[in-house]
């Protein structure tokens, strides 16, 4: 069965902890899809204009009331004929049934065949008004499908658009950039044919001190989707040309363009070590961390996912973001109130417990086991589930004493809790954990006492429950425990106790455990 696969692939990952740090790590693979889903609604890909904005040349509230409605071959007619009044009449027509909040009707308007001749009017430089009607109305299509915008594409529009970039008329530039941020968004096919073009000189020249801040929004959102889409990744050299103005962006007042700046750097991490690398070197992660902390939630939530990309790649990545202060910030995260938010801050936990036993040793210094703990017992599962990771990685990697103090911290109550999860790959990774616990005991000497605290915590019950689990992996992991470390004599007079310095012990009675 897959899930037995996959996890049989993961774990043979983990159990060469030694030879590959590297391979603790863990982008994110099954969570995927969900993550764009849940991107979609954080960061929109695609953005209709469906509002009268502030324009120079375009008609007052008052005149839009008074425009006649035109059937839809009285627009072709009218479009494809050579008076200049009737085209901006028409045009202004199409734009305002592609404007209509509810099911604008994109694919009647491209059947109508008139999107080359809308993109001819792009270039009208004689009409400010066709130029701008013609480019809020191709803006509009390509918010669609990718269909749709395929349509505008083939229509000839990349280039048209990038040349009004350079518009003297603002709103006109404007209008461009959100056409230019809906083809960005469409995937990685136009995005790159859109940099093939030359589109970034123009559209930094746009970012200044005096640039309006709506317009600033539109810009920064276009820039993050060139940022955006993998398979492939966009160019290296686009990354470099825009990094600079996406760090000084960062640091702008509007929390819109900050939350756009920062899903901008999200995608660029989101990648290979040497992708990762170029953003550590600009030198942003303590803006980011200080972003994670944001009490906007359209802040905080790129800014975390960012610094969670930046420590699934090297240590000495793991190590900058370390040194920016994300160890002081994670505790609050853990117990936010948002599962999406819970669940992130423990995504980025567990690779961070897949460094060397220096950096989980900071971790522990900075107070982060009992939000860990915490979020075990009490969390929502799919955090939980992240949790768990963040436990094994830390009992594959971590000394004796750091294991220690870790079921000092409580934490065998809510592992052994979650062994009743109908994740199977989760109770694997929570089986594993608890081996590995028994092998730092059996280095203490103290398998005895671990296994009379599994014991009164009615975990071997629930291991021994698992011997009946439909996968097989879970029935073998389980079984192994148990001849392992429970089938030898009962020892009744052996009680928690403890040792001399308490350091070592695993007993239920300590007051570490806050059971």
């Amino acid at each position: 069965m897959p899930v037995v696969h996959e996890h049989g692939e993961r774990m043979k990952r983990f159990k060469n902890k030694g030879k590959d740090t590297a391979a603790l790590r863990r982008q994110r693979v099954e969570v995927n899809i969900e993550l764009r889903k849940a991107k979609k609604d954080e960061q929109i890909l695609k953005r209709r204009s469906i509002s009268i904005v502030s324009l120079e040349k375009s008609p007052s509230p008052a005149e839009e009331k008074n425009i006649v409605p035109l059937s839809l071959e009285e627009i072709v007619e009218a479009v494809n004929g050579s008076n200049t009044s009737l085209q901006l009449q028409a045009t202004q027509a199409a734009r305002r049934i592609l404007s209509r909040q509810k099911d604008p009707p994109l694919n009647q308007i491209i059947e109508l065949g008139i999107i080359p001749r809308l993109v001819e009017f792009l270039s009208r430089t004689d009409s400010a008004a066709l130029q701008f009607e013609a480019a809020w109305a191709l803006t509009n299509i390509a918010s669609g499908t990718s269909e749709h915008t395929r349509a505008v594409v083939e229509g000839g529009a990349i280039p048209a658009f990038i040349s009004l970039l350079s518009s003297p008329h603002m709103h006109i530039s404007e209008q461009a950039v959100w056409a230019l941020g809906n083809i960005a968004g469409d995937g990685p096919l136009y995005r790159d044919a859109l940099i093939n073009c030359n589109v970034i000189p123009p559209l930094l020249a746009l970012v200044s001190p005096v640039t309006p801040v709506g317009f600033l929004r539109n810009i920064t959102w276009t820039l993050s989707n060139l940022c955006r889409n993998k398979n492939p990744y966009p160019p290296l050299e686009a990354v470099r040309q825009l990094l600079p103005v996406i760090t000084c962006l960062l640091e702008h007042e509007d929390k819109e363009i900050v939350s756009d700046s920062c899903w901008a750097v999200s995608y660029l991490t989101d990648g290979s070590n040497d992708r990762i690398q170029i953003v550590v070197d600009t030198g942003i992660l303590p803006r980011l961390v200080e972003l994670m902390g944001s009490p906007e939630m359209i802040v905080m939530t790129p800014a975390l996912r960012a610094i969670g990309n930046v420590v699934t790649g090297t240590d000495e990545q793991t190590q900058a973001a370390i040194d920016a202060g994300v160890l002081a910030v994670l505790p609050l995260l853990l117990r936010h109130t948002k599962p999406a938010i819970q669940k992130e801050a423990a995504w980025a936990l567990s690779n961070i417990a897949a460094g060397p036993c220096q950096q989980i040793q900071q971790l522990i210094t900075c107070g982060l086991l009992p939000p860990l703990v915490e979020l075990l017992d009490k969390g929502d599962f799919k955090a939980q589930k992240e949790a768990v990771w963040a436990v094994a990685n830390l009992t594959t990697g971590g000394t004796v004493e750091q294991v220690v103090e870790l079921v000092q911290s409580g934490v065998l109550k809510p592992l052994l809790n979650l062994l009743l999860a109908k994740d199977s790959k989760t109770i694997l990774v929570i089986l594993d954990s608890i081996s590995n616990l028994f092998l730092a005991a059996e280095k203490l000497g103290e398998t005895e006492r671990l296994c009379l605290l599994v014991e009164e915590l009615d975990g071997l019950e629930k291991i021994e429950a698992l011997q009946t689990h439909d996968n097989n992996m879970v029935y073998r992991a389980a079984l192994n425990i148990i001849e392992k470390y429970f089938s030898g004599e009962e020892t009744p007079d052996l009680q928690p106790g403890t040792d001399e310095d308490g350091l070592y012990n695993f007993s239920v009675e300590k007051q570490d455990f806050n059971f």
